[in-house]
């Protein structure tokens, strides 16, 4: 009998590339809901939502992923990162629903020296961290909390399509060089979440691409992939932005896929191979 899937944050780059992934199984159903179907912040639609459907998992990628703004705006970083985590915890319970919980690389302050592996204990810098760490505790220890880091997809904005668009220039173009992590390709990505939610493998798993870089180097990568100059990069300081960022940025946030290893999982791609496939399927 075939799975049935609801997805939050079905129109963003992740949520868009797991209900395309559930699409082309035959052990599985998907209900995808952007923001406009389903509001996490309300309980009420939550709950009716989840009764009406009777989804087996709960894949919960919908999040306000706005790093600065969140800053300005605490209370509804909170109310949708972790309350509305809250509310699909209680409906998923209710119904014998398995939760997936997507987080983030920044529920940790970078301060290791080292990658973080899932028994780390998290210290998050910035209201964006706190609130996706509001929501990891409250999906609960029967949940799946998928932690990754800088994602890239074919859908929406994100690093590679911003420096994809920059290569086309003639200008040079800063990028801060002492922030270290794992770019994780969101095709890649989707799959590690579609096993785990059909496994209903719960704790807390890390999920990226293989290895680690700073951004100055992945736009390098990015541009010399596009066929562009890398040497018009030019490497500036996280204190050198102008304007200066809102929220503090972990210095080297790289997660280490420990648990998938001891599991015998599949690993992503190294992250270069990762951008070379990514690319390619992109086109001009």
């Amino acid at each position: 009998m075939a799975q049935k899937f609801l997805v939050t944050g079905a129109e963003g780059q992740l949520g868009r590339e797991v209900v395309q992934a559930l699409q082309k199984l035959r052990t599985a159903e998907v209900v995808g809901a952007g923001r406009a179907q389903l509001d996490v912040r309300q309980r009420d639609q939550v709950m009716g939502a989840v009764e009406g459907l009777s989804p087996d998992v709960i894949v919960h990628a919908g999040a306000w992923t706005a790093v600065d703004a969140c800053e300005d705006d605490p209370d509804r970083a909170m109310a949708t990162n972790a309350f509305g985590t809250r509310n699909l915890a209680e409906a998923a319970r209710r119904h014998d629903a398995h939760l997936v919980y997507i987080s983030t690389d920044y529920v940790f302050d970078g301060m290791a020296g080292r990658p973080y592996s899932e028994w780390d204990l998290p210290a998050p810098l910035s209201v964006y961290g706190r609130s996706k760490l509001g929501g990891e505790q409250e999906a609960g220890h029967a949940a799946t909390v998928v932690r990754t880091s800088w994602v890239c997809g074919a859908h929406g904005t994100n690093f590679v399509s911003t420096m994809r668009r920059l290569a086309r220039g003639d200008s040079e173009v800063k990028v801060v060089d002492d922030q270290w992590g794992s770019p994780t390709f969101a095709s890649e990505l989707a799959s590690c979440v579609v096993r785990l939610g059909l496994d209903r493998r719960s704790g807390v798993w890390h999920a990226t691409n293989q290895g680690e870089t700073n951004w100055y180097q992945f736009a390098r990568s990015v541009f010399r992939r596009s066929g562009a100059d890398p040497d018009r990069v030019v490497p500036i300081s996280t204190a050198d932005l102008d304007p200066p960022r809102r929220a503090p940025r972990p210095v080297r946030s790289t997660l280490d896929n420990a648990a998938l290893r001891a599991a015998g999982l599949p690993l992503a791609l190294p992250w270069q191979e990762g951008l070379d496939a990514f690319v390619g399927s992109l086109g001009d």
